[in-house]
Order: C-alpha cells, then sequence, then structure tokens
C-alpha cells in the first residue's frame, strides 16, 4: 500500500492568488448625484408653530393671582380631618417563638 500525500499548500496559494489577483483589478464603480433618489428623501423644512392667542392675558394672570391657594393637609372650618392610616405593619412579639 502507498499513501499517497498531497501538499494542501499549493492549492491555498493557487486560491489565494486568485483571490488577491481579483481583489486587485476590481474598479469600483463611480457615485453619481442621481444614485441616492429614491433612497433618501427630501428635507422639507417643519412648518413653525402658532403662537397660542394672547389676546386676554392679562385677564387671565388676574384670575390666576386671585385664585385660592390650596395646601394638603389644610381644612376648612366644615370639613372634619380625615383619619391617617398606618401604612406600617407591627409584628407582635408575643407570637415569635423564642429562639435559642
Amino acid at each position: 500500500m502507498a499513501v499517497q500525500l498531497t501538499d494542501t499548500r499549493i492549492a491555498v496559494d493557487l486560491v489565494q492568488d486568485l483571490y488577491l489577483k481579483e481583489i486587485r483589478s476590481y474598479k469600483a464603480p463611480a457615485l453619481k448625484a442621481s444614485d441616492a433618489e429614491g433612497h433618501v428623501q427630501k428635507f422639507s423644512a417643519p412648518k413653525a408653530p402658532q403662537s397660542p392667542d394672547e389676546g386676554d392675558i392679562a385677564q387671565d394672570l388676574k384670575d390666576y393671582e386671585n385664585q385660592r391657594v390650596e395646601l394638603e393637609g389644610q381644612f376648612t372650618t366644615g370639613d372634619a380631618a380625615p383619619h391617617e392610616e398606618s401604612w406600617f405593619e407591627e409584628e407582635d412579639d408575643e407570637d415569635a417563638p423564642a429562639a435559642h
């Protein structure tokens, strides 16, 4: 029986040489200004926002200054103070078994 040994280095060099030759001979196509059409939207400036109605600013300012200030926790004389709930639960020490 004869064992045939082939030199794979030669095949690799051939493939590499072909690859490098094709890369070196490649010429990129020239870019034209019309190439972007269809891929890029045309820019159009947005419309300017409309200013709010400023006709009655003096009256609005006067109404704002005359408003009654509402504070949290402030009650009128006729209202009863609401009962505040405790959000924390305390554990009973009596129910827990003693750890020894």
